[in-house]
């Protein structure tokens, strides 16, 4: 099994065992967790834990396991831009917010454009660093679609860097994964940076 398509790990912690540990933080925080304010808050914690962080549950594969190939012979780029991007810093456990531009150049088969935007959440719904959600969910594109190229850039701004340590809100931090002939093709990259670019103008005008 390839790294990009990890089984889902197997926890012997209980919901009961987790709503336990939130409640004994808030105490740790220096309130009181029987106040009628913070009764559910234990079980709201857990339910919303399990939301933020459902890609442990799930694999690539389950999104990309479908593809087409009846596309009139297209090879050329095919990109989605501007998904966004909700995931949490594995230092921290705070989130980082923004926008992932997924492309890649189909040999023969292409993918359905929503199960790119679900990969992307697969990887982002973990704990997390910028650069290796960039990398698996661009390793994951590769292996499953074997195209002729893939190119992932993701830019995001960093809480655990906006609102403590440093405190820069407004910083962004830009990350790119590239395979294949937008290593290797120049023209390539140029196409892809001018359609990224293209859209701001777009969005800019709307």
């Amino acid at each position: 099994m390839s790294i990009s398509d990890p089984p889902p790990p197997k926890s012997d912690v209980t919901p009961e065992q987790a709503e336990a540990a939130i409640k004994t933080l808030l105490g740790y925080l220096g309130d009181d967790p029987e106040r009628e304010g913070l009764l559910e808050t234990p079980a709201r914690v857990v339910r919303a834990l399990s939301e933020h962080f459902a890609g442990y549950a799930q694999r690539p594969a389950d999104y990309l396991h479908k593809t087409f190939s009846e596309v009139e012979g297209y090879d050329e780029l095919v990109l989605v831009s501007d998904i966004e991007v909700y995931s949490h810093c594995e230092h921290h456990m705070v989130p980082f917010v923004g926008k992932a531009h997924v492309a890649y150049i189909p040999s023969g088969k292409v993918v359905g454009l929503s199960k790119v935007a679900r990969v992307v959440d697969v990887y982002a719904k973990r704990l997390q660093v910028q650069e290796k959600l960039t990398a698996q969910i661009a390793r994951a594109l590769q292996e499953h679609l074997q195209p002729q190229g893939v190119a992932v850039i993701i830019q995001c701004q960093h809480y655990c860097m906006c609102y403590r340590g440093v405190r820069k809100p407004g910083s962004w931090t830009t990350t790119s994964k590239l395979h294949g002939i937008f290593l290797s093709d120049s023209a390539a990259r140029m196409e892809l940076l001018t359609l990224i670019g293209m859209n701001r103008s777009i969005e800019n005008q709307g």
